[in-house]
């Protein structure tokens, strides 16, 4: 035999966000996203009651468009050590990380990924997820 599935399904890209980190990233951005949903729009505006649902998933819409443009990652990003670059760019342009939020939105095009560990999202976005800071956990 030449190919080995485990070989197969390892990353050749050293620098490339794990599957673990990207969840648990998107995990704390799904938190802050429901605390200032409901801790704070909903305390402003009165949400009525068929928007409830939807209100975390924009304030998630609008957090990633803006801040991966601006910052080059979102909270849960940074507090775990990912940033999102596009290739020849420090940061991805506004079009790029709104495709990539409206994508993300979905979530399919978010666990499903290539090889390196790049997901659908970003791979239609041009952007990439990746590893600022080295840790003891991989």
């Amino acid at each position: 035999m030449t190919t080995d599935d485990s070989d197969a399904a390892a990353p050749t890209d050293p620098g490339h966000a794990q599957l673990g980190r990207r969840v648990l990233a998107l995990a704390i951005d799904w938190a802050a996203c429901n605390l200032i949903a409901f801790g704070l729009v909903a305390r402003v505006w009165d949400m009525p009651p068929e928007w409830r649902s939807l209100g975390p998933l924009v304030v998630l819409l609008v957090e990633n468009a803006v801040l991966v443009a601006l910052a080059g990652g979102t909270l849960g990003h940074r507090l775990i050590g990912l940033g999102v670059v596009a290739p020849g760019r420090a940061r991805p342009t506004l079009v790029q990380s709104t495709i990539r939020a409206v994508l993300l939105c979905l979530l399919v095009p978010a666990v499903v990924m290539d090889g390196n560990g790049r997901g659908l999202h970003d791979m239609a976005a041009g952007t990439i997820l990746r590893r600022t800071q080295e840790s003891g956990q991989a």
